[in-house]
């Protein structure tokens, strides 16, 4: 069971929300607020897994609300101006439906919201990634699907970051895909492992060449990003 908390300023939209939330069995309606102010008291007292808000209100944006809080919740937002699209999916807003919603966009966004909540809560009921900061550990146990996978550290290649995700390519031939950011994934690897780019971590003991602003590996071209190349630059000239 999911909570959840609608935000609006706009009695019709909140009534359409309301209706589409009581056809999902999963979710659990909270509170419908007519601005952000009234939707922070309830955050402070409430655990809250899922907000709809729209972007437009008086006072306080939907967008400006989101960027307030400092533990978010998952985001759906609601608006009829679709040009706020990227700067909601720029705060990892789980969907952005225009207005009139249909319930089939609605169904769409709800379930992605589920799917990205229970890997959340397995991944703090049982710990997704586990390794020690000592030199003595070589292996992470990281959660996929349904199973703690044993991966020695000096088969991780490079590790890429997908919003929510991150793969992690080793010797094997298909990447383990799992529920974490890159930038915590990064403080549990040893120093042999560098960041180049915002969306990539790679292991300096695979590196087969550096070509200008990319990375070799297993013939794969991965981009060193600007604001990291002097940094592995340093690195790999000793």
């Amino acid at each position: 069971m999911m909570t959840c908390l609608i935000i609006d300023d706009e009695p019709l939209a909140i009534e359409l929300l309301e209706d589409f939330v009581s056809k999902i069995p999963f979710l659990k309606l909270e509170k419908s607020c007519s601005n952000a102010f009234e939707a922070m008291e309830k955050i402070q007292s409430k655990k809250i897994d899922l907000i709809f808000t729209d972007i437009e209100m008086p006072d306080f944006t939907g967008i400006e609300f989101i960027k307030s809080l400092e533990h978010k919740p998952l985001v759906i937002f609601t608006t009829a101006y679709s040009h706020y699209a990227v700067e909601g999916f720029n705060l990892n807003a789980i969907d952005y439906l225009v207005k009139p919603i249909p319930f089939h966009r609605f169904i769409k966004a709800v379930n992605r919201a589920q799917e990205i909540h229970s890997l959340k809560t397995e991944q703090e009921s049982t710990n997704l990634v586990e390794t020690s900061t000592t030199s003595k550990t070589d292996f992470i146990f990281v959660k996929s699907e349904y199973e703690n996978l044993k991966i020695n550290l000096d088969s991780i290649k490079y590790i890429e970051g997908l919003k929510d995700y991150i793969k992690i390519y080793t010797n094997k031939p298909k990447p383990i895909l799992t529920l974490s950011s890159l930038k915590a994934f990064e403080d549990k690897l040893p120093s042999n492992f560098i960041r180049v780019h915002r969306s990539f971590i790679v292991s300096l003991n695979h590196i087969e060449s550096v070509q200008r602003n990319r990375i070799v590996i297993d013939k794969n071209r991965i981009p060193i990003g600007q604001n990291y190349k002097d940094v592995f630059i340093k690195r790999i000239e000793g």
